[in-house]
């Protein structure tokens, strides 16, 4: 219960959204007015890029697959290094900067799944950590049903399902595949709403290459954060059944 607990603070307060605006000191709308047309096309092709790609990367790049503590601190140095210098550059740098912090962010959530227990070369892992790049996090003002955890997992639950099925059985060389394209896409619209919102505090004019480190670090600790609530979730699921830990979840005053 003390874990669940720990998981629930983590996924439901509070959302990405809420931290940049106190670090700008600015509402993050300002910021979506200074940018140029066509900078959402920008956003959801450079988006849906990163994410298999930074998956199957994340993972190769780890080595040993064995439970250990995870380096939260290593990938927050290097993804703040990648704000700085997209920061400096401008939106210009999105092509570049975005794959390069979704593979860094894509590492430590697989990171911190090996530390959880899970097997990270397992599909269903993989795959678990692609799903939390679509959580938001919510404030208390959020309505929950629209923006909760299990209502993410539940939109994604068909998508993953056939995903995985399809990569069973035919590999993942084939990215055109319609399962893998219908994941891509539930995910990269999640994902890329909060991408949208972390370029959005960037063009604000007090952000440059300060703030965008800054922003990069909140972005990976936000993922961090959803990353521990989730797996510890899956953790718990392994004993004591989906059903239970949704409810005795639902039951938690946090």
């Amino acid at each position: 219960m003390d874990d669940l607990r720990s998981a629930k603070l983590l996924l439901e307060y509070p959302g990405l959204t809420a931290r940049i605006a106190n670090l700008i000191g600015r509402p993050i709308e300002e910021g979506f007015r200074l940018l140029p047309s066509g900078w959402k096309d920008k956003v959801g092709d450079a988006t849906k890029a990163a994410l298999i790609k930074g998956l199957n990367f994340a993972v190769l790049t780890m080595g040993d697959k064995e439970q250990r503590r995870s380096r939260e601190l290593l990938h927050k140095l290097l993804v703040t290094a990648t704000g700085a210098g997209g920061g400096a550059l401008g939106l210009a740098s999105l092509p570049v900067e975005l794959p390069i912090s979704t593979c860094l962010v894509l590492r430590s959530i697989a990171d911190i799944a090996r530390s959880e227990g899970h097997d990270i070369a397992r599909l269903e892992v993989k795959l678990s950590c692609l799903e939390v790049l679509a959580l938001g996090g919510n404030s208390r003002k959020d309505d929950t049903s629209d923006n909760g955890y299990w209502f993410v997992r539940a939109t994604l639950a068909k998508a993953i399902s056939e995903a995985a099925s399809y990569i069973s059985e035919k590999g993942i060389a084939e990215e055109g595949a319609p399962p893998l394209v219908r994941l891509i896409i539930k995910i990269s619209s999640r994902f890329g709403v909060i991408v949208s919102e972390e370029i959005a505090a960037k063009a604000v004019p007090v952000a440059g290459a300060v703030a965008g480190a800054l922003i990069n670090l909140l972005f990976m600790d936000h993922f961090q954060d959803m990353a521990r609530g989730h797996f510890i979730i899956k953790r718990l699921e392994k004993t004591y059944g989906i059903d239970n830990v949704q409810r005795k979840y639902s039951e938690l005053e946090v």
